[in-house]
């Protein structure tokens, strides 16, 4: 449970186009950024999800690095398992957020979508995966799945508790995760009996181009229009 009295988490949202919200797409940041680095994606995906709001919350934690920028979780890179610690330090307060925003809206939680860049797609794996109720998607860009650095393939897959249809998206450039994350993560997915599909970007660094604006977009379309 998330501690009351800890962080609350907010950030930038959009009202949906169609003026009544039936989808809620939660976007969340990479490492040294905040909420105003993904929320604009919103705008250029209104038109293909005309009933969702759109929210971009900062994470909880002034970054370590960056004199402005936020993160989910500290990063050292001393200690292999930090992202594994990480990930689930930073869990319940995402959870109590999306909860919280879900009840704002009224939303049952499978209209829920998570959309993560870098830091915020190890966390919108790791929290989307556990939720109770599963959420409708999981877009994940220039990520990776977290696992523990001595895993348990048993008592990893026993964490799963929901399997969203997860889009993996990675830029073949990419040097501060390599794009080799992707297919661990979809490997490590599918051993999970996650759905997953994935795209490269060809040329393209650790950064999201229109292209893989676009597949994110409509596989988000698609998974909402099935629930």
């Amino acid at each position: 449970m998330a501690d009351l009295n800890g962080p609350k988490l907010d950030g930038p949202r959009l009202e949906p186009r169609s003026g009544h919200a039936k989808q809620l797409v939660v976007f969340l940041h990479g490492y040294g950024a905040d909420g105003n680095d993904l929320i604009d994606i919103g705008r250029a995906w209104q038109n293909l999800l005309p009933d969702a709001a759109f929210v971009s919350p900062h994470a909880p934690r002034p970054c370590g690095q960056a004199p402005v920028g936020r993160e989910w979780f500290p990063l050292t890179f001393r200690d292999p398992n930090e992202r594994w610690v990480g990930v689930n330090a930073a869990a319940p307060v995402l959870n109590a957020f999306l909860d919280a925003e879900l009840a704002r809206r009224n939303l049952p939680p499978q209209a829920l979508a998570l959309v993560g860049f870098s830091q915020g797609t190890m966390m919108a794996l790791h929290v989307g995966l556990r939720r109770a109720v599963a959420p409708a998607a999981i877009v994940g860009y220039s990520g990776m799945l977290v696992v523990p650095e001595d895993v348990d393939p048993d008592a990893f897959a026993a964490e799963i508790r929901s399997r969203p249809p997860v889009l993996l998206v990675h830029g073949d450039e990419d040097q501060l995760i390599p794009v080799q994350a992707i297919f661990h993560a979809s490997q490590g997915l599918a051993a999970l009996e996650i759905p997953v599909q994935w795209h490269i970007s060809n040329g393209v660094g650790h950064g999201i181009d229109q292209e893989g604006l676009r597949h994110g977009g409509e596989f988000l379309a698609r998974q909402f229009a099935r629930t």
